[in-house]
């Protein structure tokens, strides 16, 4: 007898609690397999509304999907974190590949997973505030909450992924003008929710067959939203298509870009530092030879990408004088991206600037902005100590320092604003130097260590920074690709990826300030405290929201300790 219990006793034994919460998270997975896929959707929508793809619609369509899983009666705050987080990585995995060229698959993977904590927050928020009135309003200001902190946090933020660039060749790139990147990302948050708004009541009224009776009041809220959306694209986008002509007032100039390319692609460039400055010095002089043979305008100035000179001009006379018999060749000052050893640099510690450099024919060296926002984890890493003990790729990371300043430079007595490479991504960059008096937007930068598909997107910053502040834009990178950007988005004439190549173009000098160039800021804080407010309604419209939670918690802890195992889902989100 006692065998056969040993026998057959361990089979009939109950499983154990990991086995419930196994089975219960398995059969949760099936339960909610629509909503899943349609998360994982999202994310992937989105992401293709980015280049190199470039289907901008699809951020309508990938939000609406969004919502629609986050307004489902069964998604619980805690499911719209997962649902929210899952979007995140459906959306930045496959946006961000190019980082894993530089360092690997791991700090790609996990540059994704933080980022994809922003979304899952949002999905948090927006399951709480669902239930109030005209919610797609809520939605579309939580979702700039969420971008506004992304940007900003942690160290220094990571506006990549931004979904107002992902509107480049949008009509609605055109509210750029009147508040800029945020703006953009709210109209688009909102056209895409109030989508579902929309088909939400269209379906329900459908369902109860009851046809001859008139729309449901819900839907005005949500077709009035996408009406005004609509219209003031159609209002604006005259306005910004006529400020790429240029008035009558704006003086015209020549300028040019030169991209002399790099010996070969990846990190192996910083090697070959000399190579890189002579390429661009041998294309300013072919730029030089054809202004002379009358195949090219005598540009005013010319704008060299970040790292041409690798070498230190200031302190390198042999880079010097290569800089200067370009200059005198091509008869301009040429704004040279320059590494500029810092007051402090030891052989130990390099502490280094990120400088661009005006470089005028004859005289040398002039005016000169050093790089403000660099790149953590690139340009220099947050808590080095900390950091070099957990991957080698930490030592690959330099030793920049932050300048100051405006960002303002003058080039043969134009007023040019410099936002270097990265600068360019943050709203506050250009705004500092057009209010600074910028007349012109220069980009120089250096995309040697990535791809072509990260160029495009970086290319889409200037494009919309082009429309937000009415100025044109003169991009010049190492490798492209290089551009020269009208007042309107367009591009008036770009290279190829990794070519060595010059543009040269007639502009017009530009001195209005646009309405996002004076209240960006306050537009987007305002969109953000808008949200903030949804959600501090709701939690004090329900006094006792944080002890209704904590009562539903340890309600469901107790269930599962004492309770035999259910199978098939419960009432609650993924999680």
């Amino acid at each position: 007898m006692a065998d056969v219990e040993q026998a057959v006793g361990p089979a009939d034994a109950p499983p154990t609690r990991w086995a419930h919460r196994a089975r219960r998270v398995g059969q949760g997975t099936v339960d909610r397999i629509v909503q899943l896929g349609a998360t994982l959707a999202a994310g992937l929508l989105l992401c293709v509304s980015f280049p190199p793809f470039g289907w901008w619609y699809c951020a309508f369509l990938g939000l609406a999907l969004l919502a629609w899983v986050l307004t489902r009666d069964t998604t619980t705050p805690v499911g719209g974190f997962g649902y929210g987080y899952l979007f995140g990585l459906a959306f930045y995995i496959p946006l961000l590949p190019w980082i894993s060229g530089l360092v690997g698959a791991g700090p790609w993977l996990g540059l994704a997973g933080v980022q994809a904590l922003f979304p899952a927050l949002f999905g948090a928020l927006a399951v709480i505030v669902r239930r109030l009135k005209g919610w797609p309003l809520w939605f579309a200001a939580l979702w700039v909450g969420q971008e506004w902190l992304k940007s900003s946090v942690p160290f220094g933020g990571f506006p990549w992924g931004v979904v107002g660039f992902s509107q480049t060749t949008s009509p609605v790139l055109a509210l750029a003008q009147l508040g800029g990147a945020p703006l953009v990302s709210l109209a688009v948050a909102l056209v895409g929710f109030c989508l579902t708004a929309l088909t939400a009541e269209i379906v329900a009224w459908l369902r109860q067959g009851d046809t001859q009776r008139s729309t449901p009041p819900a839907v005005v809220l949500p077709g009035l939203a996408i009406a005004v959306t609509l219209l003031g694209t159609a209002i604006i986008w005259p306005q910004v298509r006529h400020a790429a002509t240029g008035a009558v007032d704006d003086q015209p100039v020549t300028v040019a870009a030169v991209q002399g390319n790099v010996p070969r692609l990846g990190l192996d460039f910083n090697a070959q530092r000399r190579a890189v400055l002579d390429n661009h010095v041998n294309e300013t002089m072919r730029l030089a030879e054809d202004v002379r043979a009358g195949r090219a305008p005598q540009p005013m100035f010319v704008v060299w990408p970040e790292n041409s000179s690798d070498i230190d001009p200031l302190a390198n006379a042999d880079a010097g004088a290569e800089i200067s018999a370009a200059a005198q060749a091509v008869n301009a000052p040429i704004l040279v991206g320059g590494v500029v050893r810092a007051p402090g640099y030891t052989r130990d510690h390099p502490v280094s600037t990120n400088s661009v450099i005006v470089w005028n024919p004859g005289s040398g060296p002039a005016d000169r902005h050093d790089k403000k926002i660099v790149q953590p984890f690139g340009e220099y890493l947050p808590w080095r100590d900390f950091f070099s003990k957990l991957s080698p790729y930490a030592d690959r990371a330099g030793y920049f320092l932050p300048g100051d300043g405006d960002g303002v430079v003058s080039a043969a007595g134009v007023p040019v604003g410099v936002t270097t490479c990265w600068e360019v991504i943050f709203d506050r960059a250009a705004r500092e130097s057009v209010r600074g008096g910028a007349q012109v937007l220069a980009v120089p930068a250096n995309n040697a260590t990535f791809t072509e598909a990260m160029s495009e997107q970086q290319l889409a910053f200037s494009r919309l920074r082009a429309v937000e502040h009415d100025r044109f834009v003169v991009a010049a990178g190492t490798t492209g690709i290089s551009a020269i950007i009208a007042p309107d988005g367009r591009e008036l004439v770009r290279t190829q990826f990794f070519e060595p190549a010059y543009l040269d173009r007639q502009i017009r000098l530009k001195t209005d300030l646009t309405p996002a160039t004076r209240w960006g800021p306050a537009v987007q804080a305002a969109l953000v405290a808008v949200g903030v407010a949804a959600v501090i309604v709701v939690i004090l419209h329900n006094g006792n929201f944080v002890s209704v939670m904590r009562r539903r918690r340890t309600a469901a802890v107790r269930r599962t300790e004492t309770e035999p195992p259910r199978v098939g889902g419960d009432d609650g989100g993924t999680s």
